[in-house]
């Protein structure tokens, strides 16, 4: 599972994103307000981890912002603040759970589980184009109903190109979400790994729009 962490302080968003994937969680990070709800609003996470006290806007913005996109990804705020009104005010905003800090990593992992199963069990996850379905939470794909067989990077390709809905997706977006921005990676393994994906989902689509990027066409 994908967690987002916004986090200022270095040595805890350090030790948060060590922990989480220690916990098995693949973890993002984020280090200001504006950053933070940027990468939110990319919307390819499972979970969020929020600090209260950003630069640049407040984790209390951040969470107003995620739920007025409409975004409902689960919100652990984690914070040094503390207080009923603390608590009431943010989950009234749209956060799911609340910690205050000092919190030991098994109980954030612990929550983030609860949180994450919560939302499983509640949410319509299955996206459409065409004959194409996929599952963003049990990430299955279909062919005109019959399953499709996907490696980690084409399911991850799949997955970023189906979260856009009907835009386009970057090269560099590409790169960055599913190759973690890795400098030595060459940007044409991007085009490897699309004609394998092409092969695999036809007669569906994934048309190459010259000068804006990449999309799935039903």
């Amino acid at each position: 599972m994908r967690i987002l962490v916004i986090e200022d302080d270095p040595a805890i968003r350090s030790v948060l994103e060590r922990g989480l994937r220690s916990e098995g969680f693949e973890v993002d990070t984020a280090d200001d307000g504006p950053q933070g709800l940027w990468r939110a609003l990319d919307g390819v996470y499972q979970a969020i981890v929020l600090d209260l006290l950003l630069p640049g806007k407040s984790g209390y913005w951040v969470c107003e912002q995620i739920r007025a996109e409409g975004l409902d990804t689960p919100i652990l705020v984690l914070t040094a603040k503390s207080g009923e009104l603390d608590e009431i005010d943010l989950l009234d905003m749209g956060a799911d759970d609340f910690l205050t800090k000092p919190a030991s990593l098994a109980v954030i992992a612990a929550r983030l589980r609860v949180l994450l199963r919560r939302a499983s069990s509640s949410a319509d996850n299955v996206v459409r184009r065409g004959d194409l379905t996929y599952d963003l939470r049990r990430r299955h794909c279909t062919v005109q109903g019959q399953p499709v067989s996907l490696t980690h990077r084409e399911d991850q390709l799949l997955r970023r190109l189906f979260i856009e809905e009907h835009g386009c997706v970057t090269r560099q977006e590409l790169l960055s979400d599913v190759w973690g921005g890795d400098a030595d990676v060459d940007p044409t393994i991007v085009d490897v790994y699309l004609r394998k994906l092409r092969a695999k989902i036809a007669p569906c689509v994934i048309e190459n729009i010259r000068g804006v990027g990449f999309r799935i066409s039903a």
